[in-house]
């Protein structure tokens, strides 16, 4: 079917390592402009990733910009990697280890399974609704200003906890001391948050080292398109999308 940029599209796309989540709405925009001649067009994502995440981003043109705040609602989808023994400011990767702690076996147990059988049990700590308090580094507002501004400068500010639901929270893979997880969570959950307290509870600090978004709502990121390839279709004025968006 042709693009009707204008007058509304969703696009689903897997956003590349290393990119703002508005980095590829620019790089959509221009190409847009550069390949149809479309001078003025609305567009926007349903959610940001963090510029060290992968994954599923929804982009909205035209009149579904209205949508963007549905989609932000919907439940999400993450899988990932912890790395147990060392914290971050950034809580992941966007800055340097500032502590690491001894990755003592629980209880004095020298087992692999006495550490498996703590890391199980303190993921079922996190499942449920409770109240987080984001990272230092995100983009939430302080007296104007995005927090991530001032981390950067390293000035702290007091932010605020939020409620959020984690509704499945499963250990994937133990291999000391990285730790792959599935989460499924609602809305304003911050996996680096969750990274943080998930260490605070073993008591060996703990840092994000890889994040992907699997899944918005029903929107899977099995469907998305990269964006080279979601761009290479614009010439040809043609989009095939799943059946439910459509």
């Amino acid at each position: 079917m042709p693009f009707q940029f204008e007058q509304g599209e969703v696009l689903l796309v897997n956003k590349p390592y290393s990119w703002t989540s508005f980095d590829v709405v620019g790089k959509l925009r221009i190409s847009i402009r550069k390949l149809t001649g479309i001078r003025k067009i609305k567009i926007g994502h349903a959610g940001t990733l963090d510029p060290l995440a992968t994954g599923l981003l929804i982009l909205c043109t035209g009149k579904f910009t209205r949508r963007i705040d549905e989609f932000q609602g919907l439940e999400k989808e993450y899988t990932g990697t912890f790395m147990l023994g060392a914290t971050t400011p950034s809580f992941d990767l966007e800055t340097a280890v500032d502590q690491t702690f001894p990755v003592i076996a629980p209880a004095g147990s020298d087992s692999r399974l006495g550490w498996e059988a703590a890391i199980r049990s303190a993921a079922t700590h996190f499942t449920g609704t409770f109240e987080q308090v984001p990272p230092q580094f995100s983009a939430i507002k302080v007296d104007g200003k995005r927090a991530y501004e001032s981390a950067r400068k390293e000035v702290n500010v007091e932010i605020k906890s939020r409620e959020v639901t984690i509704s499945a929270f499963e250990i994937t893979r133990i291999a000391m001391p990285e730790v792959d997880f599935r989460v499924v969570c609602s809305k304003g959950t911050y996996i680096r948050s969750l990274a943080r307290d998930f260490g605070l509870l073993l008591g060996c600090g703990a840092h994000l080292t890889a994040l992907c978004r699997t899944r918005i709502g029903t929107y899977h990121l099995r469907d998305a398109y990269e964006l080279t390839d979601l761009i290479n279709t614009i010439p040809d004025s043609r989009l095939i999308l799943p059946p439910d968006l459509l």
